[in-house]
């Protein structure tokens, strides 16, 4: 029986070299997996909290894993529904969480270990929520080092995004790098298990289940695409010169004061250097170059675009068309904003982006 490391490592080593993932069924067979995913949730605030059943982690056991492993070993598992509950955010809003029993809670950790496993080394350099290492601080250093000189932030913010991500679309998605229909039909299971609110049925059509360990990584791996079309269509679209051209005005007046300076008048040199320093030294309006740079946390992202409003008006319908109609997914109209870095304050995971600089410094 191979330790959870020596798993995790060949899973990492797979997703690396792009190949699809097989036969990974069987390793729900595998107690040392449920042994690591035990030490993972006990950590877990709400670990102890009941689902629909009186089962915690509390009462776990080698017994137990043995019969969630049998269950699986004839395809018998069956999910249980979330017993749906609502937390309060920060607005005054409540959303809802499900909370699922504890075999649940294990298992869906056991399959969101080796889900990461393969699927992070694959993910977006610019994808920064729920991943390894990565969070708020790689996302904001991120755009610290490469939104100088942005001229407008678009702000993504994605209507209900865990509670509309469509079931099929995500299935076909995870079988475009899974090959193993028995692994694959076991998460379909989950989706449409369903949840409990005030004791009453509900079927789940679309979403994955908020407050399952399982939610973040199933959403990463379909906004995926998004990162894919931003990377390899937006950013190319809207990218070209290598630089900014220089600013005429800037350097006439700068070659002025060096030809005074040779001449002997110093303090005339001086003053048109005053003028000049006024004045950006590279023509900000120059229409042969553009720069968009992107990242993207959980269902939130934004855009830093340099080149005219008009055109950050199009990435924002080109993301708005394409979120619609290839992940069937839309993008809040009262939260989805374009913003003037220089004169007024973005907002992106809470913190206020704005763009300072001197222009006339580069």
């Amino acid at each position: 029986m191979q330790s959870t490391e020596t798993y995790m490592g060949l899973l990492r080593e797979r997703g690396k070299r792009g190949l699809p993932l097989k036969r990974v069924y069987r390793q729900l067979y595998n107690t040392n997996l449920y042994l690591t995913a035990y030490g993972k949730i006990y950590r877990n605030a709400g670990a102890t909290t009941k689902g629909v059943t009186d089962e915690t982690v509390d009462a776990m056991s080698l017994e137990k894993i043995d019969t969630i492993i049998q269950a699986l070993r004839f395809e018998r598992y069956q999910w249980h529904p979330a017993r749906r509950t609502s937390i309060p955010k920060k607005n005054g809003k409540k959303r809802p969480l499900g909370v699922t029993t504890w075999s649940d809670k294990l298992l869906a950790e056991v399959i969101r270990m080796i889900l990461d496993a393969y699927y992070d080394v694959q993910l977006s350099e610019h994808a920064h929520g729920f991943r390894p290492g990565r969070g708020c601080h790689s996302a904001l250093q991120d755009m610290y080092y490469h939104w100088e000189g942005t001229s407008w932030i678009i702000e993504g913010d994605i209507s209900d995004c865990f509670g509309s991500l469509n079931h099929n679309l995500l299935m076909a998605t995870l079988s475009e790098k899974i090959d193993d229909g028995r692994f694959l039909n076991l998460i379909k299971k989950l989706l449409d298990a369903g949840y409990l609110e005030n004791w009453q049925f509900n079927q789940t059509l679309s979403g994955v289940p908020q407050g399952s360990v399982l939610s973040p990584i199933l959403s990463n791996i379909l906004l995926d695409k998004l990162d894919s079309y931003v990377e390899k269509t937006l950013i190319p679209q809207y990218t070209r010169g290598k630089k900014r051209k220089p600013n005429k005005e800037y350097s006439h007046l700068m070659d002025r004061a060096r030809l005074l300076f040779k001449k002997g008048c110093r303090k005339e040199a001086q003053h048109l250097r005053k003028q000049a320093q006024k004045l950006p030294s590279i023509n900000t309006r120059d229409p042969d170059y553009r720069r968009l740079n992107y990242c993207r946390y959980a269902d939130d992202f934004a855009l830093a675009f340099t080149g005219p409003k008009s055109e950050a008006e199009a990435i924002k319908h080109q993301l708005t068309k394409f979120l619609r109609e290839e992940l069937k997914l839309e993008l809040s109209e009262t939260k989805t904003l374009i913003t003037h870095a220089k004169s007024k304050a973005a907002t992106f995971l809470g913190y206020e982006v704005i763009i300072l600089q001197d222009v006339s410094s580069q």
